[in-house]
């Protein structure tokens, strides 16, 4: 089964927080995060700016009081907004609360720490000195989340995809099986998450088109010359819809329709396990798809044919990048190679 969502784990610098009434989405990524009321129903979204300082965390966690922590290694930076990386202190963690797979705070100013193998979660009222800290046991239906986060006296988890979508589950104690409610990701949220495009759209794949056939039906060599329309770019108008709901806030350094393409040039590199076809397309035309003009010349051989393949780049069912190079073959049969690079993984 395609996983879609990619994991915290594989996913640097890509966590759920909250603070306050709001849920917030953390892409380093993409240089941005997304503030949402209600991950239910895709409520008051925003998008803002993220700072280069609070960029690439390990971990990112409300503190409770208006301000943010962002773990890297061994210690953490505390902000009051992640947009201006204002009033930033930095502070050592206590080795009691370094190495977590998780970090969230609720009940107050109470941080809570998932050790995930372990099957342990740990409290405490102060991740630098760890007082009061203690340890209890994780219940074994709230230990495979993929992302964890707390809101004021609950915590919720995103839990691995399932036969019904992505679903995330609200708890008040996680040593105990004590979830409140199972709920759908809205879909203006999971196209923010890394993966999620795979989830909305349907996975991505690659395919050769054939976009002309010459044959020289005659008994005679014939030189064939020709200008061949190609389409070139992205579908600009379908991919643009996932940000129709969003409100990107004027602070940020990036647009609407330049996110779009951020998020599908992310989902595009990808491997196949999170609904990705593992290709850089940075190289390609993300410009609005346009016909484009190429001047060609054959020499055919007398009943000799020549098939014009293009590579395209598609979301489920939706076209949307156009490759630039066209191959030229002499069989009907698609090229098997790939004409783009790996992504980087």
């Amino acid at each position: 089964m395609m996983k879609g969502i990619i994991p915290k784990s594989k996913a640097k610098g890509t966590d759920f927080c909250a603070e306050g009434k709001y849920h917030y989405i953390i892409r380093s990524d993409l240089g941005c995060y997304m503030q949402t009321i209600d991950v239910k129903e895709g409520l008051d979204i925003s998008i803002f700016s993220l700072h280069p300082a609070c960029q690439n965390g390990d971990h990112y966690l409300g503190s409770g009081d208006g301000s943010f922590f962002i773990i890297k290694g061994k210690s953490f930076r505390r902000v009051n907004n992640l947009t201006r990386d204002s009033d930033a202190k930095v502070y050592s963690l206590h080795p009691n609360c370094q190495g977590g797979d998780h970090y969230f705070s609720t009940f107050g100013s109470r941080y809570y720490i998932i050790f995930q193998e372990k099957g342990t979660y740990r409290i405490t009222t102060d991740l630098h000195q760890d007082t009061k800290g203690e340890e209890h046991k994780l219940h074994s239906n709230c230990r495979n989340g993929l992302y964890y986060w707390g809101m004021p006296k609950r915590c919720f988890f995103l839990k691995p995809v399932s036969d019904w979508g992505v679903e995330f589950c609200g708890s008040n104690d996680i040593s105990k099986e004590q979830c409140f409610g199972v709920y759908s990701v809205h879909p203006d949220v999971l196209n923010f998450l890394p993966g999620g495009l795979s989830v909305t759209k349907g996975p991505a794949f690659g395919i050769w088109e054939n976009i002309k056939t010459i044959t020289n039906d005659s008994m005679t060599p014939v030189t064939w010359q020709k200008r061949i329309n190609k389409k070139v770019g992205y579908n600009k108008e379908k991919i643009s819809q996932i940000t129709h709901n969003w409100k990107v806030a004027i602070s940020s350094s990036i647009e609407s329709g330049d996110l779009s393409t951020l998020i599908a040039k992310c989902q595009f590199s990808f491997s196949a396990e999170y609904g990705g076809s593992h290709v850089s397309t940075e190289n390609e035309s993300w410009n609005e798809a346009t016909e484009v003009e190429e001047q060609l010349t054959f020499e055919l051989k007398p009943n000799e044919s020549l098939y014009l393949w293009q590579y395209r780049l598609s979301l489920g069912q939706e076209p949307v990048l156009f490759c630039r190079d066209l191959k030229i073959c002499n069989k009907p049969n698609p090229p098997t190679e790939v004409p783009l690079p790996p992504a980087q993984s």
